[in-house]
Formats: C-alpha cells, structure tokens, sequence
C-alpha cells in the first residue's frame, strides 16, 4: 500500500446540463417516499436538512471523478442511491461511460427512476454481482458498514459500540462471510489497473482483499465528505 496525492489538477466545473439535470433530478425526487427508506422516523425533516447538501456534496465527489476517470468507460455502481446521482450523471453525460448502479431495494429505484426525465441514468434493482462484463470503476461507499444491510459489522468496526455481553457472535461471522463474498465478487469485475471509490472506513475490506490476491494499491490522501451518513469518500488505484 502507498499514500499518493490527488492528481496535480484543478477540479473541472460540471457542465451546465449536467448541473440542471441534477437539479432538475433532486427537485423531482419523491422525498416523502424516501423518508421511510432513509429514516425509521423523521424521514422529511432528514431530507429537508439533507438534500442540499447531498447536491452539494456528491457534485464535488462528480468533479473529482471527472479527472480520474477516462472516457468511453464502464462503472459499477454498489448499493446506489440518490446520493450517487450527481456522479453517475457527470460520467454518463460528460464522459460518456456506461454506468451501472445498484440497489436492493424496489421501491428506492421505483423512485429513483421515476425522477430520472430525460437523463438517460437507469437504477437497477438486485445486488451488483448479478452485473455482468468488465468495469474500469468500482463505486462502493458506505455498503459493507450499513447498519441496515450489516448491523453486526458496523456496530463492531464502523461505530465501535458493541456491547461485549450482547454481542452476536455468530451473527458476525454470517455477515463478514457475506460481506467479503459481495466484495469478492465486485472486485472480480474489475478491470486491473482499475479505480476504487469507496469510504475510509470500509478500507480493511480494500486491504484484505488486495493482500489474498497480491495486487498493489495506491491510496490517495484526499478525502471526500458525503451527505447522509458522512463517511469520507477516498479513490484507490488497483494495479
């Protein structure tokens, strides 16, 4: 493993159809079909305080990927949702790359597509190892340490909260089975080299994975904030 800087470049601007589309997408966002999605409760008032920054946030994520990224492209996407709308629609419509992002659950993408227009941007609904071909780019953010998806996992490395006297044990050994097959099985479809988004904290994934397969990694020491839960984003190149 290697620390690299960020690319000795400036953030490129989004272009302007890129930025009204994604605009035009967030204001056509069926929010209070989201709330319960997002939140067991409050889900309005969450998205009331949360979608501008989601906006905000995930186009600075966009300009950072514009420069990384080579056009004519594949990406797949891990666990997608409305904050990954802003880099999915700069890579389909500014380098026009092919994206695939995924999402378990139906009535997210139900929403998700139906606020789409004319962009072109399809969500699809089933775990990203049902992708099929080769990817230049694999966007997992805040998958392997969801609460909702992997509780076990994200109480004990995420939050450090486990109680020692409660905790399932063997519930944990379930979900980091499941949690290094998914990984597995997504880091197969990339193509090597190949770029890596993901967050800081799902890095011990990132290193496992690359020592069992010997393969280098460079790490850049930029971060990126997110929206929703505020796990720092990072880019990570796979030799």
């Amino acid at each position: 493993m290697t620390l690299t800087p960020p690319p000795n470049k400036r953030a490129p601007r989004l272009s302007k159809k890129t930025t009204q589309l994604i605009k035009q997408i967030y204001q056509s966002l069926d929010y209070e079909g989201l709330g319960p999605i997002y939140c067991d409760e409050g889900g309005n008032e969450f998205w009331e305080d949360r979608r501008g920054p989601c906006q905000k946030m995930g186009s600075a994520i966009a300009k950072a990927l514009k420069v990384r990224l080579p056009p004519l492209g594949r990406s797949l996407y891990v666990g997608a949702g409305a904050p990954e709308i802003p880099p999915l629609l700069m890579e389909h419509l500014e380098l026009n790359r092919a994206v695939c992002p995924y999402n378990l659950r139906q009535g997210e993408v139900d929403i998700l597509n139906q606020a789409r227009g004319e962009s072109g941007l399809l969500y699809f609904c089933g775990s990203a190892e049902s992708a099929t071909g080769q990817f230049d780019h694999l966007w997992i953010v805040s998958v392997l340490n969801d609460p909702e998806e992997f509780p076990n996992l994200s109480v004990l490395f995420s939050y450090g909260r486990a109680d020692p006297l409660a905790f399932d044990i063997s519930a944990f050994a379930t979900e980091r089975e499941t949690g290094i097959r998914l990984f597995a099985n997504c880091m197969a479809k990339l193509t090597k080299p190949g770029l890596l988004t993901t967050s800081v904290e799902e890095l011990p994934w990132v290193e496992h994975w690359c020592d069992i397969h010997h393969r280098p990694y460079q790490i850049e020491e930029a971060t990126y904030p997110t929206a929703l839960v505020g796990d720092p984003v990072c880019f990570i190149r796979i030799e």
